[in-house]
């Protein structure tokens, strides 16, 4: 199967060289020289991969990313910028992109880590196509759910939760974060939103919820997700 790349990007010689190299890759390549028909792109044929321009006149790029998140597209992002600075490298990591890149950058680099960025989407789809932890299974593509073997019900919010968890399985996660990441940027809610939530994941999906196994709470941070109980976590406990 071919895999799709948009490429966003106001100067047109930059896009038209991405565009030629990537599709001599193999690729399919979409183009657009805005962030507004970028954003409107992405919505519409949600490509494996975006490669993101930051400073774009109208919509930049950080706006463009925070709008694909808030609207649940998964798909793999690198930022692209003339800046080098720490914090809009952080601040685009922190948005969801998964590599920035500075311009100007080599080719064969450049390449490499397009390479590598699909190589981990394609492993993480893989891996979660069917997904098992303690007495529960998850078909993440039928988006059904079931514990010992009987079904159960499962919004789309809380799919969302499962697999943002899943991505980060064995990292502690701050609730602004997991807020930031599911709900997104412009949703205001509270820590005690992510505590229901995950209270619910636990009554769906644990064997003991009042003794979970795979959804932890991290005590002074968040939360943890692990497929199997960690030896570790004998100090995290329920809120």
């Amino acid at each position: 199967m071919i895999e799709t790349i948009l490429v966003v990007e106001d100067d047109q010689a930059i896009a038209a060289g991405l565009e030629r190299n990537l599709r001599f890759e193999g690729f399919e390549v979409l183009v657009a020289h805005d962030g507004e028909r970028g954003l409107e792109l992405a919505l519409d044929r949600a490509p494996d991969l975006i490669l993101l321009d930051v400073m774009m006149p109208g919509m930049n790029g950080f706006e463009v990313l925070r709008e694909l998140r808030r609207q649940g597209l998964e798909s793999a992002v690198i930022m692209l910028t003339a800046k080098g600075q720490e914090h809009d490298k952080v601040r685009g990591l922190d948005l969801g992109a998964d590599d920035y890149v500075t311009k100007p950058f080599g080719l064969p680099e450049f390449l490499s880590r397009v390479h590598a960025v699909l190589r981990r989407k394609r492993r993480f789809e893989h891996s979660v196509e069917q997904l098992c932890f303690g007495s529960a299974e998850v078909d993440v593509k039928a988006r059904t759910a079931s514990l010992n073997g009987v079904p159960v019900e499962m919004t789309e919010r809380e799919f969302a939760l499962l697999l943002f968890f899943v991505r980060r399985e064995g990292d502690a996660l701050a609730r602004q974060e997991i807020l930031n990441q599911v709900w997104g940027f412009d949703y205001f809610g509270t820590d005690r939103t992510v505590d229901n939530f995950v209270n619910r994941l636990r009554k769906k999906l644990e064997r003991d919820p009042e003794n979970p196994e795979h959804f932890l709470t991290v005590r002074g941070v968040g939360y943890r997700f692990v497929t199997g109980k960690d030896p570790r976590d004998k100090t995290e406990t329920k809120p």
